[in-house]
Protein backbone atom coordinates (compact mmCIF):
# COMPACT_ATOMS: atom_id res chain seq x y z
CA UNK A 1 0.00 0.00 0.00
CA UNK A 2 1.34 3.67 -0.85
CA UNK A 3 -0.18 6.81 0.15
CA UNK A 4 0.82 10.77 -0.52
CA UNK A 5 0.93 13.40 1.51
CA UNK A 6 1.68 16.70 -0.64
CA UNK A 7 1.63 19.59 1.14
CA UNK A 8 3.25 22.89 1.06
CA UNK A 9 6.14 21.72 3.32
CA UNK A 10 6.98 19.04 0.75
CA UNK A 11 5.68 16.00 -0.97
CA UNK A 12 6.01 12.63 1.91
CA UNK A 13 5.17 8.95 -0.22
CA UNK A 14 4.33 6.31 2.47
CA UNK A 15 5.17 2.43 1.68
CA UNK A 16 3.15 0.42 4.15
CA UNK A 17 4.43 -3.87 3.21
CA UNK A 18 5.46 -6.30 4.94
CA UNK A 19 9.34 -7.00 4.14
CA UNK A 20 9.82 -3.51 2.76
CA UNK A 21 12.77 -2.83 4.88
CA UNK A 22 14.57 -5.26 2.97
CA UNK A 23 13.68 -3.38 -0.39
CA UNK A 24 15.12 0.38 1.46
CA UNK A 25 17.77 0.71 -1.13
CA UNK A 26 15.48 0.31 -4.21
CA UNK A 27 12.41 2.68 -2.38
CA UNK A 28 15.06 5.12 -0.96
CA UNK A 29 18.23 7.23 -2.81
CA UNK A 30 20.77 6.30 -0.56
CA UNK A 31 23.52 6.37 -3.48
CA UNK A 32 25.58 9.47 -1.14
CA UNK A 33 26.23 10.17 2.08
CA UNK A 34 23.50 9.16 4.58
CA UNK A 35 23.09 9.72 8.00
CA UNK A 36 21.37 6.51 9.91
CA UNK A 37 20.22 7.48 13.54
CA UNK A 38 18.92 4.49 15.29
CA UNK A 39 18.53 3.60 19.28
CA UNK A 40 20.23 0.89 21.74
CA UNK A 41 16.99 -0.86 21.53
CA UNK A 42 16.56 -1.05 18.46
CA UNK A 43 17.57 -4.56 16.66
CA UNK A 44 21.25 -3.34 15.12
CA UNK A 45 20.13 -5.80 11.99
CA UNK A 46 17.65 -3.43 10.98
CA UNK A 47 20.07 0.00 10.80
CA UNK A 48 22.85 -2.79 9.43
CA UNK A 49 20.29 -3.75 6.73
CA UNK A 50 19.88 0.16 5.78
CA UNK A 51 23.94 1.11 5.73
CA UNK A 52 23.94 -2.18 3.50
CA UNK A 53 22.41 -0.11 0.79
CA UNK A 54 24.09 3.25 1.21
CA UNK A 55 27.17 4.77 -0.68
CA UNK A 56 28.30 5.98 2.42
CA UNK A 57 27.19 5.45 5.40
CA UNK A 58 27.59 6.77 9.22
CA UNK A 59 25.25 5.72 11.56
CA UNK A 60 24.51 7.07 15.43
CA UNK A 61 23.23 4.98 17.89
CA UNK A 62 21.55 7.06 19.97
CA UNK A 63 20.39 5.66 24.26
CA UNK A 64 16.54 4.36 23.88
CA UNK A 65 13.88 6.46 25.60
CA UNK A 66 12.71 9.87 26.03
CA UNK A 67 15.69 10.89 28.00
CA UNK A 68 17.39 11.33 24.76
CA UNK A 69 15.45 13.62 22.62
CA UNK A 70 17.46 16.57 23.61
CA UNK A 71 19.26 19.47 22.04
CA UNK A 72 22.50 17.64 23.27
CA UNK A 73 21.96 14.68 21.21
CA UNK A 74 20.68 16.95 18.62
CA UNK A 75 23.88 19.07 18.27
CA UNK A 76 25.51 15.42 18.38
CA UNK A 77 23.79 14.76 15.03
CA UNK A 78 24.73 18.10 13.38
CA UNK A 79 28.29 17.90 14.35
CA UNK A 80 28.42 14.36 13.10
CA UNK A 81 26.98 15.30 9.83
CA UNK A 82 29.53 18.38 9.65
CA UNK A 83 33.05 16.11 10.77
CA UNK A 84 31.65 13.90 7.84
CA UNK A 85 31.44 16.60 5.17
CA UNK A 86 27.48 16.11 4.67
CA UNK A 87 26.52 18.62 2.13
CA UNK A 88 22.97 19.59 0.85
CA UNK A 89 22.54 16.67 -1.58
CA UNK A 90 23.07 14.16 1.32
CA UNK A 91 20.45 12.91 3.46
CA UNK A 92 19.40 11.48 6.81
CA UNK A 93 17.27 7.85 7.60
CA UNK A 94 15.66 7.63 11.07
CA UNK A 95 15.47 3.73 12.08
CA UNK A 96 13.68 3.26 15.25
CA UNK A 97 10.53 4.66 17.30
CA UNK A 98 8.90 8.16 17.72
CA UNK A 99 12.12 10.05 19.44
CA UNK A 100 14.72 8.39 16.44
CA UNK A 101 12.41 10.35 13.62
CA UNK A 102 11.70 13.35 16.01
CA UNK A 103 14.93 14.07 17.09
CA UNK A 104 16.30 13.26 12.74
CA UNK A 105 13.58 14.90 11.47
CA UNK A 106 14.93 18.05 13.58
CA UNK A 107 18.11 17.86 12.89
CA UNK A 108 17.45 17.34 9.12
CA UNK A 109 15.67 20.46 8.98
CA UNK A 110 18.37 22.60 10.47
CA UNK A 111 21.44 21.31 9.13
CA UNK A 112 22.26 23.43 6.15
CA UNK A 113 18.88 24.72 6.23
CA UNK A 114 17.14 21.81 5.37
CA UNK A 115 18.00 18.10 3.83
CA UNK A 116 16.51 15.26 2.54
CA UNK A 117 15.39 12.55 5.29
CA UNK A 118 13.76 9.70 5.49
CA UNK A 119 11.67 7.69 8.66
CA UNK A 120 11.78 3.68 8.80
CA UNK A 121 9.61 3.51 11.83
CA UNK A 122 10.17 0.37 13.94
CA UNK A 123 7.76 0.68 16.62
CA UNK A 124 3.89 0.48 16.37
CA UNK A 125 3.72 4.06 17.89
CA UNK A 126 6.18 5.39 15.79
CA UNK A 127 4.26 3.65 12.44
CA UNK A 128 0.77 4.89 13.23
CA UNK A 129 1.56 8.10 14.39
CA UNK A 130 5.32 9.82 15.12
CA UNK A 131 6.51 9.24 12.09
CA UNK A 132 4.16 10.80 9.74
CA UNK A 133 3.38 14.09 9.04
CA UNK A 134 6.58 16.39 9.52
CA UNK A 135 6.42 17.00 12.99
CA UNK A 136 10.28 17.03 14.57
CA UNK A 137 11.32 17.95 17.97
CA UNK A 138 13.22 17.78 21.06
CA UNK A 139 12.29 18.20 24.37
CA UNK A 140 13.99 21.07 26.80
CA UNK A 141 13.40 21.52 30.40
CA UNK A 142 11.12 18.72 30.91
CA UNK A 143 8.98 20.41 28.59
CA UNK A 144 7.90 18.40 25.65
CA UNK A 145 8.54 19.17 21.85
CA UNK A 146 9.03 22.69 22.32
CA UNK A 147 11.80 23.21 20.36
CA UNK A 148 11.41 21.77 16.45
CA UNK A 149 9.66 22.12 13.24
CA UNK A 150 7.56 21.05 10.79
CA UNK A 151 9.59 18.78 7.92
CA UNK A 152 7.92 16.49 5.83
CA UNK A 153 10.41 13.20 5.00
CA UNK A 154 10.48 12.57 1.92
CA UNK A 155 9.59 8.98 2.25
CA UNK A 156 8.53 6.59 4.96
CA UNK A 157 9.00 3.12 5.05
CA UNK A 158 6.24 1.17 7.40
CA UNK A 159 7.38 -2.82 7.82
CA UNK A 160 4.62 -4.05 10.08
CA UNK A 161 7.11 -6.86 10.46
CA UNK A 162 9.46 -5.02 12.36
CA UNK A 163 7.33 -5.12 15.31
CA UNK A 164 8.06 -8.72 15.83
CA UNK A 165 10.91 -7.70 18.10
CA UNK A 166 8.37 -5.70 19.82
CA UNK A 167 8.08 -5.80 23.97
CA UNK A 168 4.35 -5.87 25.09
CA UNK A 169 4.56 -3.13 26.18
CA UNK A 170 5.80 -0.78 23.96
CA UNK A 171 3.21 -2.07 21.47
CA UNK A 172 0.41 -1.60 23.76
CA UNK A 173 1.81 2.18 23.89
CA UNK A 174 1.42 2.12 19.79
CA UNK A 175 -1.87 0.83 20.31
CA UNK A 176 -2.83 3.76 22.49
CA UNK A 177 -2.24 5.87 19.28
CA UNK A 178 -4.22 3.80 17.14
CA UNK A 179 -7.26 3.22 19.27
CA UNK A 180 -6.75 7.98 19.83
CA UNK A 181 -7.19 7.58 15.96
CA UNK A 182 -10.58 5.38 16.00
CA UNK A 183 -12.20 6.86 19.03
CA UNK A 184 -11.78 10.51 17.54
CA UNK A 185 -11.97 10.08 13.58
CA UNK A 186 -13.70 6.21 12.89
CA UNK A 187 -16.10 4.58 14.63
CA UNK A 188 -15.96 1.35 12.26
CA UNK A 189 -11.99 1.29 13.17
CA UNK A 190 -12.83 1.40 16.68
CA UNK A 191 -15.54 -1.41 16.66
CA UNK A 192 -13.01 -3.78 14.43
CA UNK A 193 -10.62 -3.44 17.39
CA UNK A 194 -13.09 -3.79 20.26
CA UNK A 195 -14.35 -7.00 18.64
CA UNK A 196 -11.52 -8.77 17.19
CA UNK A 197 -7.43 -10.19 18.57
CA UNK A 198 -5.12 -7.14 17.30
CA UNK A 199 -2.94 -10.28 15.86
CA UNK A 200 -5.55 -10.84 12.92
CA UNK A 201 -6.27 -6.91 11.96
CA UNK A 202 -2.81 -5.20 12.98
CA UNK A 203 -1.80 -4.37 9.48
CA UNK A 204 -5.65 -2.61 8.50
CA UNK A 205 -4.81 -0.77 12.03
CA UNK A 206 -1.67 0.43 11.06
CA UNK A 207 -2.47 1.28 7.18
CA UNK A 208 -5.91 2.81 8.52
CA UNK A 209 -4.57 5.06 11.62
CA UNK A 210 -2.25 6.33 9.06
CA UNK A 211 -4.47 6.92 6.18
CA UNK A 212 -6.57 9.15 8.25
CA UNK A 213 -3.47 10.83 9.71
CA UNK A 214 -2.56 11.84 5.90
CA UNK A 215 -5.65 12.96 5.21
CA UNK A 216 -5.59 15.45 8.43
CA UNK A 217 -2.24 16.60 7.82
CA UNK A 218 -2.87 17.58 4.25
CA UNK A 219 -5.81 19.56 5.20
CA UNK A 220 -3.80 21.29 7.66
CA UNK A 221 -0.03 20.84 7.82
CA UNK A 222 0.66 23.33 10.24
CA UNK A 223 -1.99 22.26 12.88
CA UNK A 224 -3.49 25.69 12.40
CA UNK A 225 -6.91 24.11 13.03
CA UNK A 226 -7.82 20.10 12.02
CA UNK A 227 -4.87 18.90 12.83
CA UNK A 228 -5.05 20.07 16.52
CA UNK A 229 -7.59 17.11 16.71
CA UNK A 230 -4.79 14.67 16.66
CA UNK A 231 -4.12 15.90 19.68
CA UNK A 232 -6.88 14.58 21.79
CA UNK A 233 -5.39 12.94 24.90
CA UNK A 234 -1.97 14.67 24.78
CA UNK A 235 -2.81 17.70 27.10
CA UNK A 236 -3.26 15.85 30.01
CA UNK A 237 -0.66 13.00 28.35
CA UNK A 238 2.23 15.20 28.52
CA UNK A 239 1.91 16.27 31.50
CA UNK A 240 1.75 12.82 33.04
CA UNK A 241 4.42 11.19 30.84
CA UNK A 242 6.68 14.62 32.00
CA UNK A 243 5.62 13.59 35.92
CA UNK A 244 5.65 9.46 35.48
CA UNK A 245 7.26 6.60 34.48
CA UNK A 246 5.01 6.32 31.57
CA UNK A 247 5.53 5.56 28.04
CA UNK A 248 3.75 8.55 25.56
CA UNK A 249 1.40 6.16 24.53
CA UNK A 250 0.71 5.46 28.29
CA UNK A 251 0.50 8.50 29.35
CA UNK A 252 -1.89 9.58 26.15
CA UNK A 253 -4.09 6.44 27.03
CA UNK A 254 -4.70 8.10 30.85
CA UNK A 255 -5.24 11.99 28.72
CA UNK A 256 -7.52 10.05 26.82
CA UNK A 257 -9.90 9.12 29.71
CA UNK A 258 -10.00 12.86 30.91
CA UNK A 259 -11.10 14.37 27.48
CA UNK A 260 -14.18 12.38 26.70
CA UNK A 261 -17.72 11.87 27.90
CA UNK A 262 -19.25 9.35 30.42
CA UNK A 263 -20.83 7.22 27.24
CA UNK A 264 -17.38 7.27 25.24
CA UNK A 265 -15.65 6.52 28.58
CA UNK A 266 -17.82 3.54 29.25
CA UNK A 267 -16.34 1.82 25.37
CA UNK A 268 -12.82 3.40 26.08
CA UNK A 269 -12.33 2.14 29.03
CA UNK A 270 -12.50 -1.95 28.03
CA UNK A 271 -10.69 -1.27 25.27
CA UNK A 272 -7.79 0.23 26.55
CA UNK A 273 -7.76 -2.87 29.42
CA UNK A 274 -7.47 -5.32 26.91
CA UNK A 275 -4.15 -3.75 26.28
CA UNK A 276 -2.95 -3.18 29.44
CA UNK A 277 -3.05 0.58 29.14
CA UNK A 278 -4.08 2.63 32.31
CA UNK A 279 -7.27 4.50 32.47
CA UNK A 280 -6.32 7.51 35.76
CA UNK A 281 -3.64 8.43 37.19
CA UNK A 282 -2.50 9.22 41.13
CA UNK A 283 -0.87 12.40 40.05
CA UNK A 284 -2.09 15.19 42.28
CA UNK A 285 -3.71 17.75 40.00
CA UNK A 286 -2.32 20.92 40.73
CA UNK A 287 1.18 18.84 39.94
CA UNK A 288 -0.49 17.60 36.67
CA UNK A 289 -1.39 21.75 36.54
CA UNK A 290 1.90 22.85 36.89
CA UNK A 291 3.36 21.52 34.10
CA UNK A 292 0.29 22.01 31.37
CA UNK A 293 1.51 25.61 32.03
CA UNK A 294 3.94 25.05 29.15
CA UNK A 295 1.54 23.34 26.94
CA UNK A 296 1.83 24.78 23.25
CA UNK A 297 -1.94 24.53 23.29
CA UNK A 298 -2.16 26.77 25.69
CA UNK A 299 -2.78 30.72 24.85
CA UNK A 300 -3.14 33.49 27.22
CA UNK A 301 -5.80 32.44 29.71
CA UNK A 302 -6.86 29.99 27.79
CA UNK A 303 -6.19 26.32 26.54
CA UNK A 304 -7.57 24.26 23.26
CA UNK A 305 -9.06 20.75 24.43
CA UNK A 306 -9.88 17.93 22.41
CA UNK A 307 -13.27 16.32 23.26
CA UNK A 308 -14.55 13.36 22.05
CA UNK A 309 -19.04 13.44 22.73
CA UNK A 310 -19.42 9.84 20.62
CA UNK A 311 -17.04 7.49 19.21
CA UNK A 312 -15.82 8.53 15.60
CA UNK A 313 -16.07 12.36 16.09
CA UNK A 314 -14.35 14.81 18.22
CA UNK A 315 -14.15 18.75 18.68
CA UNK A 316 -11.65 21.82 19.72
CA UNK A 317 -12.76 23.75 22.68
CA UNK A 318 -11.13 26.24 23.89
CA UNK A 319 -11.27 27.19 27.77
CA UNK A 320 -10.64 29.28 30.25
CA UNK A 321 -7.28 28.07 31.93
CA UNK A 322 -9.70 27.91 35.44
CA UNK A 323 -11.96 25.73 33.98
CA UNK A 324 -9.58 23.06 32.43
CA UNK A 325 -7.50 22.73 35.65
CA UNK A 326 -11.00 22.86 37.53
CA UNK A 327 -11.95 19.62 35.62
CA UNK A 328 -9.10 17.80 36.47
CA UNK A 329 -10.54 17.91 39.81
CA UNK A 330 -8.11 20.91 41.20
Amino acid sequence: MTLNINVPGGKSEITIERGALSEAGRLLDLNRKVLIVTDSGVPSEYSAKVASFCKQPVTVTIEQGEKSKTLANFELLCKTMLENDFTRSDCCVAVGGGVVTDITGFAAACYMRGITFYNIPTTLLSQVDASVGGKTAVDLCGVKNIVGAFHQPEKVIIDPDTLSTLDKRQFSSGMAEAIKMAVSFDSDLFELMENNDISLILDSVISRSVALKASIVMKDERENGLRRTLNFGHTVGHAVETLSGLLHGESVAVGMCFMCSDKVRERLVPLLNKFDLPVSTDIPADELCKVLIHDKKMSGDTINVIRVESIGTCEIRKMPKDEFIKSLGA
